[in-house]
């Protein structure tokens, strides 16, 4: 997907470099993601690239495994997030998480989130991890 008509060459640069980091941290899937904006929200899609990735992803100080774990923490307590936390679970994978990791991650959130929450973001990673054929999860 290209960007929308954007009026600055700097908005271009943040487009530019969030689709580098994305692409580095996806896996291949986020060309779908935002494919399925342009139809009806492209300057959606635009902002997840160029703020989301151009600008927070790009960030020093968290290396990509540590930005995923807090993504993870944050979804899985804001709740109702299912579909975000999926395409993060994959990420997570992507940068390098272990199953482990990521089982832990949601269960510490429960202390936090409450069970429900955790949960539910259990059931989304059982579904991501039986797609890749990493079950079953060996707890720490």
């Amino acid at each position: 997907m290209t960007a929308p008509d954007i009026d600055t060459e700097e908005e271009q640069a943040r487009y530019r470099r969030g689709l580098e980091v994305m692409s580095a941290v996806d896996g291949g899937a986020a060309p779908g993601v935002m494919e399925s904006l342009g139809d009806i929200a492209p300057a959606l899609a635009h902002h997840i690239v160029a703020f989301g990735f151009g600008d927070i992803y790009a960030r020093d100080g968290l290396d990509p495994k540590q930005r995923q774990l807090v993504t993870l923490g944050i979804l899985t307590g804001i709740g109702g997030c299912e579909p975000q936390l999926e395409v993060h679970i994959r990420t997570s994978l992507n940068v390098g998480l272990t199953t482990t990791e990521i089982v832990e991650a949601f269960i510490h959130a429960a202390g936090y989130a409450g069970f429900p929450r955790a949960l539910n973001a259990i059931s989304v990673a059982k579904k991501v991890f039986a797609e890749r054929g990493l079950l079953p999860v060996k707890e720490a």
